[in-house]
């Protein structure tokens, strides 16, 4: 979901309005894919119990046999990639890794590109955004693109450049915050630091490499009750810059790491802690002078998990969007897994997942960016074997659909009066349909129907949204997309509660439910549009 800058000013702190490989968990830590099993069609994932307490980092995670309801289930799946992606680089770096398996070939976009009817393929960019499709074997210029777009980054706190310091004989890490979060659920909580490090090879090249550090490093703590008598009555209200400042360990004299080089030292040290440098050369197998420069994030520790008295919940951070993303991933891979599963597709499937949706979008690996759009400009290209006309790819536009799939506010039981009186999304019933007359969703009344007709033909419970006339609302990707080209585009999202917290809930039920509406809207899409003509 959008930023809390996208929404109504909340007090005391507003937020001003925006313009519109791999390092692996801990060993214990099961993989998503069983790399014995995966054969040229289709890929075996985990199947997880979804009858006992799950938490994918658990050293003793029941595993069940085959059935009908594990076999169709991807929330073990999900809660793998959850705990896996810390932040939006792991996310993309693990859609890739999940993408390679399945067979997808990856491209280079400063490489020209060699495209085939029933291939499937995907790129990346700045490895916190991508964009994958399938292209069927039916496919003639002008066919339409249909598209999931969703985001890989989730409200955090961030590493300021210069993020060491010292207050009363502490070691701290400055930090700023990143989109709108709820950031009174950071105190208190055990935390670490993730993302991506940039090494001087020995040869004088750059190694980009990802770095996530497992064990909690880091601690905000809260002012005791006894120096803050009044806090329940008038409130918890950090000052962001003074009281959100994390706690990396005691000064001691030893506190700062030998290193080769004596002049790196002084300046490095100015920048970041010695000591936290020397935890990421260590997790690095590298040498602290190997390191140029750091991108980390501050990330939760606490794995994500099954809860609830009858496992029905999902517990984690990042669900806003990961479990967007995680869900159309999903849906692509499994509606093309099989040969046969393109050969009477005349469409192009897509999945678009982009980076710094929180902030507005407004960058290179943002919604706001033409990367869609460019892509799909080539793909016709390609598949035209020249240079296709203005006309060919407006064609493809208006034969194209777009879901925008972000989280979306479940009605919460203690606070029912923020919720519209009719349009109270439920955890465990279905994917919710957004609307808002103002456009801060892109939802039609022609979208609307498309969509839920994939579902009414699949079975499948669809609910909606609205928010009340005297609240703000929030916004996503999709009016961003939408008008970028004319691209016909619906605004969905799974029920969730507890939205930007550090810690947040969804219904188990739900993240299957959106997993088969998109591979239903994959697979008989175009079917259905064929039925309905609004312009003619």
């Amino acid at each position: 979901m959008a930023a809390i800058s996208r929404f109504q000013s909340l007090q005391p702190y507003p937020f001003s309005k925006p313009s519109a490989i791999f390092s692996k968990f801990p060993q214990s830590s099961p993989p998503f894919f069983n790399f014995n099993n995966i054969n040229p069609c289709r890929i075996h994932f985990r199947h997880f119990s979804v009858t006992s307490p799950l938490c994918s980092s658990s050293d003793s995670i029941p595993e069940c046999p085959e059935s009908s309801e594990s076999s169709t289930s991807i929330v073990g799946g999900l809660l793998d990639y959850l705990n896996e992606s810390w932040t939006q680089f792991h996310a993309t770096a693990e859609a890739k890794k999940q993408l390679i398996a399945a067979g997808f070939h990856m491209l280079k976009e400063n490489e020209k590109w060699d495209l085939q009817p029933g291939g499937r393929y995907f790129f990346t960019r700045n490895m916190s955004s991508l964009v994958a499709f399938a292209i069927g074997k039916k496919y003639s210029i002008g066919n339409g693109f249909h598209v999931i777009a969703a985001h890989t980054d989730s409200p955090c706190l961030k590493l300021k450049p210069k993020s060491a310091s010292t207050k009363s004989g502490y070691l701290m890490v400055n930090v700023q915050t990143y989109g709108g979060g709820l950031w009174h659920t950071w105190f208190d909580r055990d935390l670490s630091v993730a993302g991506r490090v940039i090494l001087r090879a020995d040869d004088g090249s750059f190694l980009h490499r990802l770095v996530k550090i497992t064990r909690p490093l880091l601690r905000v703590p809260t002012l005791a009750i006894h120096l803050n008598r009044t806090v329940n009555q008038d409130g918890f209200k950090p000052n962001l810059e003074t009281h959100l400042i994390p706690l990396l360990a005691t000064k001691t004299e030893n506190a700062t790491a030998d290193s080769t080089d004596k002049s790196n030292v002084s300046s490095s040290k100015d920048v970041h802690h010695q000591l936290l440098l020397k935890i990421l050369s260590d997790e690095l197998s590298c040498k602290i002078d190997d390191i140029v420069t750091v991108e980390l994030n501050i990330c939760d520790t606490q794995p994500s998990c099954l809860g609830g008295a009858n496992n029905e919940f999902i517990f984690s951070g990042r669900l806003d969007n990961l479990a967007s993303s995680f869900c159309g991933l999903r849906a692509l891979v499994d509606s093309c897994a099989l040969p046969e599963d393109l050969s009477n597709s005349d469409a192009i499937r897509m999945i678009a997942l982009f980076d710094n949706e929180e902030v507005g979008s407004d960058s290179c690996q943002g919604a706001g960016a033409p990367t869609m759009f460019e892509a799909m400009r080539r793909i016709t290209d390609c598949l035209s074997h020249q240079s296709a006309g203005e006309s060919d790819f407006a064609c493809a536009i208006r034969h194209s659909f777009l879901v925008s799939a972000d989280m979306a506010h479940g009605v919460h039981p203690n606070f029912i009066d923020k919720h519209e009186e009719h349009h109270r999304p439920e955890l465990q019933k279905g994917l919710v349909i957004k609307h808002n007359a103002n456009q801060r969703y892109a939802t039609s009344g022609v979208t609307s129907f498309l969509f839920k007709e994939v579902a009414r033909l699949h079975n499948l419970p669809t609910q909606d949204f609205v928010v009340r006339n005297d609240m703000g609302c929030g916004s996503t990707i999709g009016p961003i997309l939408a008008s970028g080209v004319g691209i016909r585009t619906v605004d969905c999202g799974i029920a969730q509660l507890s939205m930007h917290s550090v810690r947040e809930i969804c219904g188990k039920e739900d993240v299957d439910i959106a997993y088969k509406h998109f591979k239903a809207f994959y697979q008989s899409f175009s079917s259905i549009d064929r039925k309905l003509n609004v312009d003619w």
